[in-house]
């Protein structure tokens, strides 16, 4: 269908649309027009995606004098396959409807991993060892030396691209990953470097949220991005998480162990090239003393990771001279990497600030604050003097630099954490020393300073003023959007008893009594014998998983479930549970129904869809608050306190809440979808709590459902689920209409939104 929102013409690729994907065109229109920054939560399932990309491609094409680039990001590669896909079927109505002008370049950009199309290379178990073995045949010294001994190896596809030189482009189109490495098959050509080069040409890059916020990966990816850029964070509730991950650095004993061993190959290199090539070093060394501008003119096959601050924040000066020789900088790395061994090996906690920190350093071990600020850039500069490939081998002293330059870097924002050993398993010492960021605001500030929209999209954004203050910005649009139904097919529900009335709760002190666990198993018990097919639940943590289901073993409990449904369970290893997931979903399938263990914060749920029949319930047992003990959540709560004025306890159930909803909201992937959620926690009934959850969520939690004991839940849920097995009226004949045709569209300028909505 084909429709005007002020004055630009939106192709959008389907025959109806939903009130709310028009309303979020109208409110992200708003922000494009004010060249700002906005906050949009949609709930799941209503086609955010193809709202986005609809409203921003017809908004370019309507402006052809001031095109508009549209930079896309998302969390998995699963999520870039499939807004790449719904892009294809857009651009394809699009030109039919006004061709050529409608032609646009969409490229996915991924690790090369997921794109290298060399045999030898993907032998490579992990990214790291796949970027090194590409290395080896790609890095200009290893290619110069082929030239010149044929027998060399060398990557085919890379020198066939090279070969193309300025041919090597990639016609207009959308390309997924798919489509990159079969293109590249054909033409023989590297898709990796393919997409690299075209990114800075197309009009839609679809990649990870890292080539953007993690300095080390945006410094080479993103820096030539124009201004004139839309930039969409998809999926972005946990996006302060993945701010301040990009800006944190861990060092264990391995690491300085490994660093050692990795100081020791780059001495006996130079003693090597002194020997036999000590123009180079020179070389290097005059480099260095006219400043990094250098850094601009490597190939980019060379050219691997950037600094890890960020590039505002370190200033364009000539590198200290008190490491511009190679010897004398691995002397500089040797002491300080005796410095954090000396300061690993303490029987306490120790607690710092980078000033502080630096302070020790230049008293110990004779380092000052400039030296270490320059750590990465000199350790990158010496890699490629050295010629060194095996880039995987020498992540151990990249660690250290990495962690020397932001240490040296940063005044505020940041602290030092040292912890002989994990809290949860003390009598197991594991010292750990940990540059921690708190302030997600320092990672994401480049990139509201230099585009000109940032749109921050999610289902889970409640409550959505609390945003602005973390990342330290102000959007020109801040809307939270309900889901228009023709039924209730959401059925929450708040659980705080169990059928013999004890309160349920995983609070620390109530957790692990056998009162709560045995309510918890009667409850999932009584619910798999009447709700049909895949059944969900979540816990608070691994080690809380662990234990209740020993305890529903233990007391028989487990036995009862599996004759109702198979139950598959996720663990921490990533094969094992793809093959859980597998396995309950062909039990789904074949109609037998079955129940899957998953954990809050962990992989299933933040990137699964539990769809149709995979998912008719979800418990969420307890609320998963972040482990309150940890150092480092302590130190970040204080930071917040103290900086933006965020108490602890309403940032802790923000976080717990935003969690929470995220692991319902699995079950629910469109409006003809149906499912029910059980908050089985008493706290989940105080308002407090309650009221962080998404609106979308909230607005079908009744009154009458806040504080269920088990049978009053199974009594709700035999009701709910005769309700959903009648007859789907898909446009909604009862007076509520939720698909919306063109005519009803084109009604909506005279104001019939909200008639039709509400």
């Amino acid at each position: 269908m084909k429709f005007q929102i002020e004055d630009v013409t939106v192709y959008f690729p389907y025959d109806h649309i939903y009130p709310e994907q028009y309303a979020y065109m109208v409110e992200l229109k708003r922000a494009l027009d004010a060249r700002g920054h906005c906050l949009l939560e949609m709930p799941t399932g209503t086609g955010k995606t193809i709202a986005l990309l609809s409203l921003i491609t017809s908004y370019t094409l309507s402006k052809p004098n001031n095109p508009v680039k549209l930079i896309y990001c998302t969390r998995t590669v699963h999520e870039m396959e499939k807004t790449l896909a719904e892009l294809k079927l857009l651009h394809a109505y699009q030109t039919t409807h006004i061709g050529d002008r409608a032609r646009i370049l969409a490229v996915g950009l991924s690790s090369r991993k997921n794109l290298c199309v060399n045999s030898r290379v993907l032998a490579a178990e992990n990214r790291d060892s796949v970027d090194a073995s590409c290395r080896r045949l790609t890095a200009s010294w290893v290619r110069a030396a082929a030239a010149a001994n044929p027998n060399l190896p060398t990557c085919e596809f890379f020198e066939e691209y090279e070969k193309a030189g300025s041919n090597a482009v990639l016609p207009p189109g959308v390309y997924t990953l798919q489509d990159l490495r079969a293109y590249g098959k054909e033409k023989g050509w590297c898709p990796y470097f393919l997409a690299r080069h075209m990114v800075q040409f197309a009009n839609v890059v679809v990649y990870s949220y890292q080539y953007l916020l993690d300095p080390k990966v945006a410094g080479y990816i993103s820096k030539e991005m124009q201004k004139e850029s839309v930039v969409v964070f998809d999926e972005a509730h946990n996006i302060d998480n993945v701010c301040i991950e990009a800006l944190s650095v861990s060092v264990r004993r391995q690491t300085l162990e490994g660093a050692r061993r990795n100081l020791n190959k780059m001495r006996q290199e130079i003693e090597k090239f002194k020997a036999t090539d000590a123009g180079r070093l020179r070389a290097e060394y005059n480099r260095l003393v006219e400043g990094l501008a250098q850094r601009g003119n490597l190939p980019f096959t060379d050219n691997w990771l950037s600094n890890p601050a960020l590039p505002d924040d370190i200033l364009k000066e000539a590198v200290p001279g008190n490491i511009r020789r190679a010897e004398h900088f691995l002397h500089v790395l040797r002491r300080l990497v005796q410095y954090l061994e000396g300061r690993l090996e303490t029987d306490n906690v120790e607690k710092e600030g980078p000033v502080g920190f630096v302070a020790s350093i230049n008293t110990h071990a004779g380092i000052d604050q400039k030296t270490l600020k320059f750590c990465y850039d000199r350790l990158h500069s010496l890699m490629l003097t050295l010629e060194i490939t095996d880039t995987d081998e020498f992540l151990h002293i990249q660690t250290i630099c990495d962690f020397a330059t932001l240490v040296g870097t940063y005044t505020r924002g940041f602290s030092i954490i040292i912890e002989p050993f994990d809290e949860r398993m003390p009598h197991i010492p594991d010292p750990v020393l940990q540059l921690s960021c708190h302030d997600a605001s320092l990672a994401i500030k480049p990139v509201f300073d230099r585009f000109q929209s940032v749109v921050i999209t999610s289902g889970t954004l409640s409550p959505i003023d609390l945003y602005p203050r973390l990342l330290n910005f102000h959007p020109v649009v801040s809307r939270s959007f309900t889901m228009s139904l023709t039924r209730d097919c959401i059925c929450p529900m708040v659980l705080t008893r169990g059928s013999d009335q004890l309160p349920v709760s995983t609070k620390f002190d109530m957790r692990s009594d056998l009162g709560v666990v045995r309510n918890y198993g009667r409850l999932l018990l009584e619910m798999a014998s009447v709700v049909p097919d895949g059944i969900v639940c979540f816990f608070v943590s691994y080690s809380y998983m662990d234990g209740i289901v020993n305890s529903w073993n233990e007391n028989g409990i487990l036995k009862e479930i599996m004759q109702h449904k198979l139950v598959f369970i996720e663990t921490q290893d990533v094969v094992e549970t793809t093959l859980a997931l597998d396995n309950y979903r062909k039990a789904c399938d074949c109609g037998r129904g079955a129940i899957f263990f998953s954990v809050a914060r962990g992989k299933v749920a933040e990137g699964i869809d539990f769809d149709r029949h995979y998912g008719r319930l979800v418990i969420m047992f307890g609320v998963p608050f972040q482990y309150t003990l940890s150092k480092i959540l302590l130190a970040r709560l204080e930071y917040l306190r103290d900086t933006f004025q965020i108490k602890e306890g309403d940032f802790l159930t923000f976080d717990a809440l935003r969690q929470a909803a995220q692991c319902v909201g699995r079950v629910i992937r469109s409006k003809a979808d149906y499912g029910m959620m059980i908050f089985a926690d008493k706290r989940y009934s105080r308002h407090d709590k309650r009221s962080k959850l998404p609106g979308w969520i909230l607005s079908h939690l009744r009154d009458a459902h806040l504080n269920l004991s088990t049978d009053m839940a199974l009594h709700i849920a035999r009701e709910f689920l005769r309700k959903m097995a009648q007859p789907y009226d898909k446009a909604g004949g009862s007076g509520r209409k939720t698909l919306l045709s063109q005519e009803d569209v084109e009604k909506m300028s005279d104001g019939i939104l909200n008639e039709m909505q509400y």
